[in-house]
């Protein structure tokens, strides 16, 4: 590919923190929603987009025609391919988050299974309580998702001494034993207590947790989202909450934020997260150092990590 001399990055604080930047390279601040500081529009050729902002606020990156690469700062990195158009390449930020996104999808479980935040709104009634909860031990867990974060969750729900089902795209084996095929999701929902939802959200994710597969869940069982909120079938996850026949601890949520007055803010079995999953002190360090690889791979015309969508322009 070709060298690629001219990058913008959403703030001074993170332009400062990869720079030096590569010999050649010049770099601008551009929040993607006004005009960029230090470089001309037209010259950008690689924009990395703010964190945890909304895609349909930076509409502005249309206006850098010369651009050949979007760098995102979040793993997922849904409707930026439509954003950008198909002409520039996409790369993502998978591996940075993945230990603080694991670290709360076992804390939600945690919490879910131990009661944690009965107790946190007991302890706001000055309620002394103690109740039997399933604890995580024994539980039969299933995570739907085996890419870098679903092994980040494996990993740490190993020592828990729960009984684990993973599910990928297909049934496979690989060095940690048997994935099954997210086919065969709805044939074993019966036999999971714990359901982790770490999965891409694309067409065939969308509602992937659907009203029949909650329906197949047994009583009492624990939907854990951390993936992407329209993953969930919204409705259905209410209906079955609201019912207490399921619970669910969620860091996302569709739509997002959860509006004022959604249901789901009011369900005693219904723990609500509001997508912190890798927002943690581990990310600012994380993503510099992604982001330092990156441009010194571009600098010198080497394709970067993480590309999602290769466009036409970036050569």
């Amino acid at each position: 590919m070709e060298q690629i001399t001219v990058v913008t990055l959403p703030d001074q604080k993170l332009l400062d923190a990869v720079s030096p930047l590569p010999e050649g390279m010049r770099g601008g601040v551009w929040d993607c929603v006004g005009r960029p500081a230090g470089v001309e529009l037209e010259e950008i050729q690689m924009v990395v987009l703010p964190y945890a902002t909304r895609i349909g606020n930076l509409v502005a990156v249309r206006g850098a025609t010369n651009l050949r690469l979007v760098q995102t700062q979040s793993t997922g990195f849904d409707a930026v391919p439509e954003l950008v158009g198909k002409d520039v390449a996409v790369a993502s930020a998978s591996g940075v988050h993945a230990a603080a996104t694991a670290e709360l999808a076992v804390g939600l479980v945690l919490a879910s299974v131990r009661g944690i935040a009965e107790s946190v709104r007991d302890q706001a009634k000055g309620h002394w309580n103690p109740s039997r909860w399933p604890g995580l031990a024994d539980r039969k867990v299933g995570i739907i998702g085996v890419g870098g974060i679903g092994e980040e969750i494996r990993r740490r729900l190993d020592p828990f001494e729960v009984e684990m089902t993973r599910f990928g795209s297909r049934s496979r084996i690989d060095e940690h034993g048997r994935v099954r095929g997210i086919d065969e999701l709805l044939a074993l929902a019966p036999g999971l207590e714990v359901l982790i939802c770490i999965v891409p959200h694309n067409e065939s994710t969308h509602h992937l947790i659907n009203a029949e597969v909650m329906a197949a869940l047994p009583d009492g069982a624990v939907i854990v989202n951390v993936a992407r909120g329209p993953v969930v079938d919204t409705d259905a996850l209410v209906a079955e909450v609201a019912s207490g026949r399921l619970r669910m601890a969620s860091d996302v949520f569709d739509p997002e934020p959860l509006p004022a007055g959604h249901p789901l803010w009011k369900l005693p079995n219904a723990l609500i997260v509001p997508h912190n999953g890798g927002n943690t002190n581990a990310f600012p360090p994380r993503i510099a150092a992604l982001l330092k690889r990156q441009l010194a791979a571009v600098s010198r015309g080497i394709l970067p990590e993480n590309v999602v969508r290769t466009g036409t322009r970036l050569g």
